[in-house]
């Protein structure tokens, strides 16, 4: 398991202005900051599922369900670790999360296009 920089795993007060700086929509923040965390989760979750298939073998029956501590100590440690939002929000503030906007893609070339249309006509 790759180490994961330190992030905060308490509950801190930030501010909201920091948020809108990149996207100028603090509710695009909040849909960037929604989707880089499922991911995220999911890749956590991926790994943790592949990292408990390796102690199971087709012996195991339901019945005969036993501890290992192995297998206990890497579910703590995955429980242990800063929650998904918490590291989507520290990658978004410190500028690492990549993320784009068609529909504002969109009408960037409609206006590049109108405006060389003007210049063309002019």
């Amino acid at each position: 398991m790759e180490e994961k920089k330190k992030v905060v795993t308490t509950t801190i007060t930030r501010n909201t202005a920091d948020f809108s700086q990149m996207t100028d929509n603090i509710y695009e923040t909040v849909a960037v900051l929604t989707k880089r965390a499922n991911q995220i989760a999911a890749d956590e979750k991926r790994e943790l599922h592949n990292k408990i298939d390796d102690f199971k073998s087709s012996a195991d029956a339901i019945d005969e369900m036993f501890e290992n501590r192995e297998q206990i100590e890497i579910v703590r440690r995955f429980e242990r670790q800063p929650k998904p939002t918490l590291e989507a929000t520290e990658e978004y503030l410190e500028g690492q999360i990549y993320y784009r906007n068609p529909a504002k893609e969109d009408k960037q070339a409609q206006h590049f296009e109108s405006l060389e249309e003007q210049i063309i006509n002019a």
